[in-house]
């Protein structure tokens, strides 16, 4: 575990200030040889928004509570200053860096993320998370590990243990924290919180700011700096979105003509329950056989209910690209980076804006182009003008495969009006389109609202 290769310093002090007016270069950023050498091999070439922010603040050892869209590298924005900064294995045996996330899946994508940007220096790292063997977990504790990953109930089990010693953490982060509020978690946090050291730094990351994040920040970080990288326009500029009006009855042979139509490179179908996804699934897997069209599309599917063994194997084979259409629930809507989707759907509408904004941003990732498309059925007019004002962009809607639908004329007067509004305003250019004032109504889904320490990055003997 250990390396015998000498230790690479930095002067915390000489990092390049916040206040800098542009980052152009991950050179600018007072990163170790070894880190610069890992992020030209994975390609990173200029820092996002929240990397240039967050970095230099990190390396001081700032509270920091950040807001940014879903995909701008939030991973790498707090995970390289911490593997900067880890002292030796060898040197400190217990976790110096805590990182609580939502989900198990997320909470892997982290792990294997920070690996990836530890590439030349040994760096221990344990995930804490359900659906594991909580043996196997005690004993990588108990050999030592310098960073751990986790989800908070777990994370909590191994505290009330005694196997998850947290007297030598000197940072926390809370990654994706609207969304561990959202399921509950708080109450765990909290404790976790108030267990670790209180001269630690602390990060949260979140794609929203409700209340409680903002109660959560007042309670247990001290004077932090706040950075909103969010946009004006809340989801991702490269992909295109668009909605379909649907009678309930007939989303399923719409989604068939849509598939047929597109014929996606990869595509995720988002469903509100899990006994739906499941129904979803067996239904396209026997449709799927007598449509020349759709014949070779590898289907799978992924809800809650699941075992984590499956979880990884259906995870594993859409990041290989061996799924090509995955029917899931909002357990994938978060924070799952995986860059070759091409088609998002929602064949039921979401419950919430702020899951529509994460579930789309599953695709656009690194750049490339994406479209998603939302079927929207009677009475529906409304959450998908609450939508269209959450991210201040007006749906494009999709006429094609409404002929055979017959939906017009059930369409609730409020979904009739947005649809007038979109036959008007898609014929203006496209930077209209994303700026025109929509008719103010009642929403029904409201906006949520040191001690230095050196960088010790031992490079690996070849």
């Amino acid at each position: 575990m250990e390396s015998t290769c000498p230790d690479i310093a930095h002067d915390a002090s000489s990092a390049v200030p916040p206040e800098t007016p542009a980052v152009t270069s991950f050179d600018q950023l007072d990163l170790s040889p070894i880190m610069l050498r890992s992020l030209r091999r994975l390609g990173y070439e200029v820092p996002s928004s929240i990397q240039a922010q967050v970095i230099p603040h990190a390396r001081e050892n700032v509270h920091q509570v950040g807001q940014a869209r879903t995909g701008p590298g939030k991973t790498a924005a707090f995970g390289i200053p911490i593997l900067e900064m880890l002292d030796p294995l060898r040197e400190v045996h217990d976790p110096q860096a805590l990182i609580l996330v939502p989900t198990r899946e997320l909470a892997e994508q982290v792990s294997q993320e920070l690996e990836r940007l530890a590439f030349g220096c040994k760096t221990s790292i344990t995930v804490l998370a359900g659906g594991k063997l909580l043996r196997r977990q005690m004993t990588q504790l108990q050999a030592g590990t310098q960073i751990v990953v986790g989800t908070p109930g777990r994370v909590l089990d191994h505290i009330h243990r005694k196997t998850l010693i947290l007297h030598d953490i000197w940072c926390v982060v809370l990654d994706e924290a609207d969304r561990m509020l959202d399921i509950g978690f708080r109450p765990a946090i909290e404790r976790i919180l108030r267990a670790c050291p209180k001269d630690r730094q602390t990060m949260l990351l979140s794609a929203t700011m409700p209340t409680e994040i903002q109660r959560l920040s007042e309670r247990y970080l001290q004077d932090p700096v706040r950075i909103n990288c969010s946009l004006s326009q809340v989801s991702v500029q490269t992909i295109e979105q668009r909605y379909i009006s649907v009678a309930q009855e007939n989303k399923y042979q719409t989604l068939i003509r849509l598939l047929e139509r597109e014929v996606p490179r990869q595509a995720i179908v988002f469903c509100r329950t899990k006994r739906g996804t499941d129904r979803l699934h067996r239904n396209l897997k026997e449709e799927f056989a007598r449509l020349p069209a759709l014949r070779d599309l590898h289907l799978d599917c992924i809800h809650g209910d699941m075992n984590q063994r499956d979880r990884d194997r259906v995870f594993a084979s859409l990041r290989g690209g061996e799924v090509q259409l995955l029917i899931a629930t909002d357990v994938v809507g978060r924070g799952i980076d995986v860059s070759t989707v091409s088609h998002i759907i929602n064949y039921d509408m979401p419950l919430d804006c702020d899951d529509y904004v994460h579930r789309v941003g599953r695709t656009g990732r690194m750049g490339r182009d994406g479209i998603a498309f939302t079927f929207v059925a009677p009475g529906e007019g409304p959450q998908l003008t609450a939508i269209e004002q959450n991210i201040n962009r007006l749906l494009i809607r999709d006429t094609l495969l409404e002929a055979g639908n017959n939906t017009d004329d059930r369409i609730s007067d409020s979904s009739a009006l947005v649809s007038s509004l979109h036959d008007v305003e898609t014929t203006q250019p496209s930077d209209t389109t994303e700026t025109a004032a929509l008719p103010r109504r009642k929403r029904l889904f409201p906006k949520r609202r040191s001690t230095e320490r050196l960088a010790k990055l031992n490079p690996r003997v070849e």
